[in-house]
């Protein structure tokens, strides 16, 4: 083979091989094949993880809605007309203090009633053991400065309940639960009766025009 021939195949390799590696990268060049695959599957796994997540959030509200649902079909007119009669009888109907709840939930000020609710199921209770615990809980979770949920109470009272928390009684957080009854009567209630989530439900309840029209 002459040097002209030697020199054409030598081009030709050359450029065949340049072919094939421009070919391997033509999609992504500059990027490595393995690295690139791999991210494409982390994109993939993310992606999917993300797809569950909003899944999950969409049934947990759909559920959440049916809840509500259910709940506004449980009460009448006039078991929702009474909650505005007193603050005892609010408190006094298990439907009352549970939409009383929500509406405090939704200002994230939920403490005060949460606090009644545990010393009303506390002072059933009758076993030292059980009041030892349950105060314990109480004193946790409402009363101690450290408290997720701590209550405003007097600075007297806070101090009463510290002292007796050694040997707690069925009675010690009595003074407690008094003086935020009268917080809530004087705060929350008044909050209550005018808030959204109450007139829209006596709305829901009430008698549409129409339906009056028709009986008459």
């Amino acid at each position: 083979m002459d040097p002209e021939q030697t020199q054409m195949t030598r081009q030709t390799s050359q450029t065949d091989s340049g072919s094939q590696s421009s070919s391997r990268c033509t999609n992504h060049p500059n990027t490595c094949c393995f690295c690139w695959c791999c991210c494409c599957s982390c994109l993939t796994v993310r992606n999917k993880e993300i797809d569950d997540c909003s899944q999950k959030a969409s049934i947990i509200s759909k559920q959440e809605s049916l809840q509500k649902q259910e709940e506004r079909l449980s009460v009448n007119l006039e078991e929702v007309a009474s909650w505005s009669q007193s603050f005892d009888h609010l408190l006094k109907d298990p439907n009352g203090r549970k939409f009383l709840l929500q509406f405090l939930q939704s200002e994230h000020s939920d403490e005060n009633i949460l606090f009644w609710l545990a010393c009303e199921e506390f002072k059933q209770e009758d076993h030292k053991a059980s009041i030892m615990e349950k105060a314990t809980s109480i004193y946790f979770d409402y009363i101690s400065v450290l408290s997720p949920k701590e209550i405003s109470i007097d600075a007297s009272v806070r101090e009463a309940i510290n002292k007796n928390m050694a040997m707690p009684t069925a009675d010690i957080f009595d003074e407690a639960q008094m003086h935020v009854y009268a917080l809530m009567h004087r705060d929350s209630y008044p909050r209550f009766l005018n808030s959204p989530v109450y007139k829209s439900l006596l709305e829901e309840l009430s008698p549409s025009d129409n339906a009056m029209d028709s009986d008459l």
